[in-house]
């Protein structure tokens, strides 16, 4: 095995390490914080040091400024991938297990390719809804013991599942747009922007007298803000330049490790509906990528 092939694996684990974790460091913020005070904290911290770089320490001189017209479009993204994407998400995880945060943001691809067909005006085939089927199958059957503990709630899982729906058109308007742009700036933009959509929100309905920026909330917000929105975003744009479809697969270890965080940092229980729910999402998630590599080699 090449040095280049042993880099590019361990990229791909510390993606699916620090993707995972997500969901369990935003358990820990939200002990501290409102949910939305946490989230749009991680966002300007996130902002600063991606644009930091690309106009501070970087002498690199594709970092530009955008057009008017890019601008236009990082305030779409920002809004529907930041703002609403992952207000909402952060906002569920108050309501929801750990596990079946890090589980749900696995469907993701499942989702896009329906998103896809439907803009592109294309039937989805058998395949690719027996995937969504079974990803969707997947949460409900973890999350069904969950609900009788009150660990879990249905407000908590319509957020989840609505900020999915959200990312996955996010996902998909950033595929049709030709950026000019690099990436490490498009994300240090769309975050910023959409960090200050949030604000009017966080200024209106926050309760500011429960949040407590002590060790547990800035622990929290600095890994959420650096690992995952930051160096975990680094490591899956490596991946996407080398490989697209190769990219995807590695979500599949996403669920794994979201629930091993779970179960070792939370004492979350990992039962035998946790493992089968775990077992349909990573099969759907197998059978969605399957299809995508069969049309990118017709």
């Amino acid at each position: 095995m090449t040095k280049e092939s042993l880099k590019n694996i361990g990229t791909g684990i510390l993606f699916s390490m620090l993707w995972a974790s997500a969901s369990v460091a935003t358990k820990f913020g939200v002990q501290s914080a409102p949910p939305l005070i946490l989230a749009n904290i991680r966002f300007f911290l996130a902002g600063l040091v991606l644009l930091g770089y690309c106009y501070g320490w970087s002498r690199n001189k594709i970092y530009r400024l955008p057009t008017a017209t890019e601008w236009k479009q990082l305030a779409i993204f920002g809004l529907l991938n930041t703002t609403l994407y992952l207000g909402l998400y952060v906002y569920a995880m108050k309501f929801t297990a750990a596990g079946i945060g890090s589980l749900a943001v696995s469907t993701n691809p499942l989702l896009i390719v329906l998103f896809s067909s439907w803009l592109i005006r294309r039937r989805p085939t058998s395949a690719e809804l027996l995937s969504i089927f079974l990803g969707m199958s997947g949460i409900a059957f973890a999350t069904y013991p969950l609900l009788h503990d009150k660990s879990t709630s249905f407000l908590g899982i319509g957020l989840l599942l609505l900020s999915m729906v959200i990312v996955s058109f996010a996902s998909v308007y950033y595929a049709r747009i030709k950026w000019t742009l690099p990436n490490l700036l498009i994300n240090g933009w769309q975050v910023t922007l959409g960090g200050l959509f949030l604000l009017p929100v966080i200024c209106t309905f926050a309760d500011f007298q429960s949040f407590h920026a002590d060790q547990t909330f800035w622990y929290a917000v600095l890994w959420l803000s650096l690992a995952v929105s930051v160096i975990g975003l680094i490591c899956w744009f490596y991946l996407l330049k080398i490989d697209t479809v190769k990219a995807s697969l590695w979500l599949f270890l996403c669920p794994l490790f979201g629930f091993f965080y779970a179960w070792w940092l939370m004492n979350e229980p990992i039962t035998w509906y946790t493992i089968c729910g775990t077992i349909l999402v990573i099969l759907g998630l197998y059978i969605g990528q399957r299809q995508r590599q069969k049309k990118q080699t017709l």
